[in-house]
């Protein structure tokens, strides 16, 4: 008999330059919010992940290594890859190494401009579109992301994008795995490819999305000194 589990392939840590979540934090928070897995995803680095993933060696949780690509389209998530793909390349190029290198490469918040989201122009050659994405004040940019997912025949995933412990778990991808199958690495990644996913969750809390906002606007701003 198949069963679900509960992904949360969308996380940060400290290896993210606007990150506060230590890596025995986030697998401690992780088991709290009764996760099964997590995908650590930070910009352009594996290091967090692999953190992550080395203390994860005993799991209650399952850590999956991957990363947060910056493309030249926008950002995307390299799900199950050792090392992290160059940035700065087309986003389809990109997805299609991802692939190549036994990874899955999914759309996150997309055409959200303001956080680097891929317009549907450039999104081509991934596995799946984030049509949750748990850091929004408001639901349109999800609803517009399932919309354009449902059309285009992409499966769906939920993450919660978080930076802070607290926000791990909020936003989730219930994966369905094939009867009498752990949750593996290998599993949960085979899950993704076949479109075994649905997105589930809630939107983080005003605090925290403005603290995010100043957080990224004071990285983002000229020094005056």
């Amino acid at each position: 008999m198949s069963r679900t589990v509960r992904v949360d392939p969308h996380l940060h840590t400290v290896a993210s330059y606007d990150g506060h979540t230590l890596p025995e934090d986030l697998l401690w928070r992780a088991e709290q919010a009764g996760l099964d897995a997590v995908v650590v995803t930070d910009p352009d680095t594996v290091e967090g992940a692999h953190n992550v993933a080395d203390l994860a060696a005993d799991p209650p949780v399952t850590a999956v290594v991957g990363c947060e690509v910056s493309t030249a389209d926008g950002h995307l998530l390299a799900l199950g890859v050792e090392t992290a793909p160059d940035p700065g390349d087309p986003l389809a190029v990109t997805a299609r190494r991802i692939r190549d290198r036994g990874g899955v490469a999914v759309v996150p918040h997309p055409f959200q401009r303001s956080r680097h989201g891929a317009n549907r122009d450039t999104i081509d050659a991934v596995d799946g579109i984030e049509v949750y994405n748990a850091h929004t004040l408001v639901n349109l940019r999800n609803e517009q992301a399932a919309r354009y997912a449902r059309r285009a025949g992409y499966p769906a995933f939920g993450g919660s994008d978080a930076h802070r412990p607290g926000g791990v778990g909020l936003a989730t991808t219930e994966v369905t795995l094939r009867p009498g199958e752990r949750c593996t690495t290998e599993t949960v990644l085979d899950a993704f490819r076949d479109g075994r996913t649905a997105a589930v969750g809630c939107r983080t809390s005003a605090w925290q999305y403005v603290t995010k906002l100043v957080t990224n606007a004071r990285h983002r701003a000229p020094s005056l000194l």
